[in-house]
């Protein structure tokens, strides 16, 4: 697809429902059938594709009441989580901050209203990629360009998601959550090659 096409193919059905996942598992434990799901899973040889194989055998050993304490101590704890998932966080060390203001200004610009009864602030991880995914496919209008997908991943995603997954892969609370986190390192650096390219 040409950068400036308002259109979307194939693969960007396929980078969209990755971020999507990344959003679904980011944004809450998975339930039963989820799990399922993710156990079913095939990878291939690549880099992706090898972090995709290792989320699916860790979710066909593991119990969900597991992952769901894995995931309360990782991102909610006893006043805080083992990781703070939030972009201002990652790029000043406070929540609330300048990246949050900008990003909500882009969301207007692109039709994005954060919904009445979420709470989380809009630089969350999980909204985020919600976000691209919707992006991708025109959910908030027309499918967003190639241009406009990496203006936004650049601005927004790519300053902070890899460190984030990396934080998540190596974090001491995750064994389900390290292998998201493999996967989402892995394909931030497929995205990030893709713009590079264009």
């Amino acid at each position: 697809m040409a950068p400036g096409a308002a259109s979307y193919g194939e693969e960007d059905v396929l980078r969209a429902r990755f971020y999507r996942l990344l959003s679904h598992l980011l944004q809450a434990p998975p339930k039963v059938e989820d799990i399922e799901l993710l156990a079913g899973m095939t990878g291939d040889s690549t880099p992706l594709g090898e972090a995709v194989g290792g989320v699916a055998r860790v979710a066909a050993g593991i119990a969900p009441a597991t992952i769901a304490r894995e995931y309360h101590n990782l991102f909610i704890g006893l006043g805080r989580g083992e990781l703070v998932p939030y972009g201002s966080y990652y790029l000043t060390g406070f929540l609330h901050e300048k990246p949050l203001a900008k990003l909500r200004a882009d969301l207007i610009r692109h039709g994005i209203e954060r919904a009445p009864e979420v709470r989380e602030p809009e630089d969350h991880i999980a909204a985020l990629c919600e976000a691209m995914a919707g992006l991708i496919l025109g959910e908030f209008g027309e499918p967003a360009t190639l241009d406009d997908q990496k203006t936004f991943f650049k601005t927004h995603i790519a300053p902070w998601a890899k460190y984030f997954f990396t934080d998540l892969e190596a974090a001491k609370s995750a064994v389900f959550y390290a292998a998201v986190g493999r996967a989402g390192v892995a394909f931030m650096e497929v995205e990030e090659t893709a713009f590079e390219m264009l």
